[in-house]
């Protein structure tokens, strides 16, 4: 099974606009139709709360025609047109559809930030976890959320393996990112946000490009949009990642990134893992 997540940060945009940017973000689209996955997870949508339009409809069918499509947007009393998250998958593929909600703190619940696709052997979610935000407003709640998520991926865990993918935004390791000294105290690489997902991996999760790759460095899923030349110079930081239960690890055959080009912010991660 071929899996492939994304941050596509505005799906109108990247399917709608004529800017550079979603020209190039569109190319990106047309790289994931050629690995034809089986599943794809798509994170920060950025829809209303009516979720998708029928232009946003023909587009994805146009793009994915072999697939099924399930979203969830961010609704009050959240921020409109905020986070997000959407399922493509194959329509041989007839999993149980879930949108938890965890219990998080303030509006986390209702942000559209984790679908589940229940299969009869296992489960693949995704998530699109709360950033810190500026000066680290958000700290106190995002690491209520990290337990939360933490305790709801355990017990999808006790009842069957999971697959779990997303933008995490943290950079767990120093390994993680170009420049770990400057960054202690930035969104996405505090101590206690680090310490969040080593305990998540804690409660029986693996890293699967870790695990397949051990400590090679210089290797990303982001760089910052604010400077022109990250991604030239690499100056990037990995925050999206495949997860499996840790009985599932060793089933894994792939976890890498997906080339994006020039275009900056995320780039897709792929999984293949023989289940």
């Amino acid at each position: 099974m071929k899996l492939i997540s994304w941050n596509i940060d505005s799906l109108n945009a990247a399917l709608t606009s004529e800017s550079a940017r979603a020209l190039l973000s569109r190319a990106v689209i047309d790289t994931l139709v050629a690995e034809n996955a089986d599943i794809i997870a798509i994170q920060e949508t950025k829809l209303s709360a009516a979720g998708l339009t029928k232009k946003h409809v023909t587009a994805l069918e146009n793009y994915f025609p072999d697939y099924t499509h399930v979203w969830r947007s961010s609704v009050e009393p959240a921020r409109k047109g905020y986070a997000g998250t959407l399922f493509l998958y194959k329509k041989e593929l007839n999993p149980i559809v879930t949108f938890p909600q965890i219990g998080a703190p303030t509006t986390m619940d209702h942000e559209g930030r984790i679908i589940t696709l229940e299969f009869d052997n296992f489960f693949v979610t995704q998530v699109y976890t709360p950033n810190a935000g500026d000066g680290l407003r958000r700290l106190e709640d995002r690491q209520l959320w990290d337990v939360k998520y933490a305790d709801y991926l355990a017990g999808l865990d006790s009842q069957k393996p999971v697959l779990a993918t997303g933008d995490y935004n943290v950079a767990h390791k120093e390994i993680d990112l170009a420049n770990p000294n400057s960054n202690r105290r930035s969104a996405g690489f505090t101590d206690e946000e680090r310490q969040g997902f080593s305990n998540l991996l804690e409660r029986g999760f693996t890293d699967t490009y870790r695990y397949l790759h051990g400590d090679v460095p210089n290797v990303y899923t982001w760089w910052a949009q604010r400077s022109r030349t990250s991604k030239i110079n690499n100056t990037g930081w990995r925050i999206d990642y495949w997860l499996t239960s840790n009985r599932v690890a060793d089933k894994v055959t792939k976890s890498d990134m997906i080339d994006s080009g020039t275009r900056q912010d995320h780039t897709p991660i792929v999984m293949e893992i023989d289940l």
